[in-house]
């Protein structure tokens, strides 16, 4: 309470030492100071302020957190879904060769194929250390199958996996997989022609869950690992050509579509 008089001009007040040590020094005041970049920082005059935006992060938290685990669950439910109808098999090994087969859309020994082929060889080390990691912390789902000496079907494997190593599952995934996830997710087909746009919500959603489930701030959004492409066509193209690509309304849909989600 005096550091936070003397060196940051923060005042606290006498009665406020038990709201300090719940939220803490460091994730309290040291992790609410700043807007997503420590060099934007925000002009604390009380621990009031500080106590309120912290506040304010935990009501986010607790209305996101129900929804992304929802939204985690079902789609892992409707992944095992499309695997298993896919492969015919709740079988790790039969899956990965049946179904973990997306290196095969790239020509043999292209930069692609062998960067593909590796990140599904990586992956069986993801879920081997995954499955390692809760056989030592006797968690009973993988416990009851290495116990009795069976191998561990894939619904059974997947409540091991975070969201990531879940995302690296379903990228590495075959078109099958991911066109019939989206069939049982009801994307529309004309925006989601190789099935891919499942993936691309599974990684949009990692980053806020994982933010959630460990406590760490999200009201600024400084969880975002990911980072979204900009659009360089104009830059590249002229004009004439570009508004034949993207429609002369481009920029005014957009306004409309960031209109819409800010008010849904």
């Amino acid at each position: 309470m005096k550091y936070l008089r003397k060196h940051h001009s923060v005042a606290v007040k006498s009665n406020q030492a038990q709201a300090l040590r719940n939220i803490g020094y460091y994730h309290g005041y040291k992790g609410y100071r700043f807007i997503r970049q420590p060099r934007q920082r925000i002009s604390f005059t009380s621990l009031d302020e500080v106590i309120a935006l912290n506040s304010f992060d935990m009501q986010l938290k607790t209305l996101f957190y129900p929804k992304v685990m929802f939204i985690e669950n079902a789609l892992k439910s409707y992944v095992i879904e499309s695997v298993l109808l896919d492969s015919k098999s709740e079988n790790l090994d039969v899956i990965f060769n049946r179904s973990i087969t997306n290196y095969r859309l790239y020509p043999r020994g292209s930069d692609t194929y062998h960067k593909q082929y590796e990140k599904r060889m990586n992956l069986k080390g993801k879920i081997n250390n995954a499955l390692l990691r809760d056989y030592s912390n006797k968690k009973q789902t993988v416990n009851h199958f290495f116990d009795s000496d069976r191998s561990i079907p894939i619904w059974a494997i997947f409540e091991s996996l975070t969201l990531g190593e879940f995302g690296t599952f379903f990228s590495c995934a075959n078109s099958n997989v991911k066109l019939n996830t989206s069939h049982i997710l009801h994307l529309p087909s004309n925006l989601d022609s190789d099935g891919k746009l499942t993936e691309y919500i599974i990684y949009t959603i990692k980053d806020l869950r994982n933010a959630v489930a460990h406590n760490n701030a999200i009201f600024d959004t400084r969880f975002q690992t990911s980072r979204i492409n900009q659009d360089a066509l104009r830059l590249q193209l002229s004009a004439n050509v570009c508004n034949q690509i993207l429609g002369t309304q481009q920029r005014s849909h957009l306004k409309a579509l960031q209109n819409f989600l800010s008010k849904s």
